[in-house]
């Protein structure tokens, strides 16, 4: 079974108004995503243990093993992609009030959530991705992930919502000013409605 690219939810010129480019999105979506798609099917035609299995359990049956960083590279690029075009919308920004509740709850405020978040997103060296998380426990929580790796591979809690701090998907937009990227993000296209309905 080969994975495919998922088509975005809104037109590419959707979140222009919002800080996002359309050019962003073509680049990053059609280019960027399609590259570790077709990567990651090139590595399943290959390998014959990969075949049949879900995206998911390619990730989580790769991560840290050796001479299988490649295919989890990919895969996990894909699965942080997947994520990524949910948790935008041009409609984002505005926080429903269960996820409210639960975040002023463990972070004291949302405020204080998106301080942590920010910190998180600007502190990742390099590429990766910042993420809020709620942890085993059911408590909410912010973490950081170099390259392609997510809290699904290192088990630390599910994804709620998640952003890309890799250059290509602010540069365009933002050039090196990633903080205004990360602010851009969590005020006005961050889809707090899917992190919601990613809550326990």
């Amino acid at each position: 079974m080969a994975f495919d690219l998922p088509a975005l939810n809104f037109a590419h010129s959707a979140l222009e108004d919002r800080g996002m480019s359309t050019e962003t999105l073509e680049l990053h979506h059609d280019k960027h995503h399609q590259a570790y798609v077709t990567a990651l099917n090139g590595f399943v035609e290959k390998n014959a243990d990969l075949q049949g299995m879900s995206l998911e359990d390619i990730v989580t049956a790769t991560y840290g093993v050796a001479g299988r960083e490649g295919i989890f590279n990919q895969a996990g690029q894909h699965w942080n992609h997947i994520h990524f075009w949910n948790a935008l919308s041009p409609e984002g920004g505005s926080i429903p009030g269960a996820l409210e509740k639960k975040l002023t709850a463990d972070f004291g405020s949302v405020d204080d959530f998106k301080q942590a978040f920010k910190a998180a997103a600007t502190g990742q060296f390099g590429s990766g991705w910042a993420w809020l998380i709620q942890r085993s426990d059911g408590s909410l929580g912010v973490t950081k992930t170099p390259n392609g790796v997510n809290p699904l591979a290192t088990g630390e809690g599910t994804a709620l919502l998640g952003l890309d701090v890799w250059e290509h998907s602010y540069y365009v937009d933002f050039r090196n000013r990633r903080p205004d990227y990360v602010d851009n993000f969590l005020g006005r296209l961050a889809n707090y409605d899917f992190a919601e309905a990613n809550l326990a």
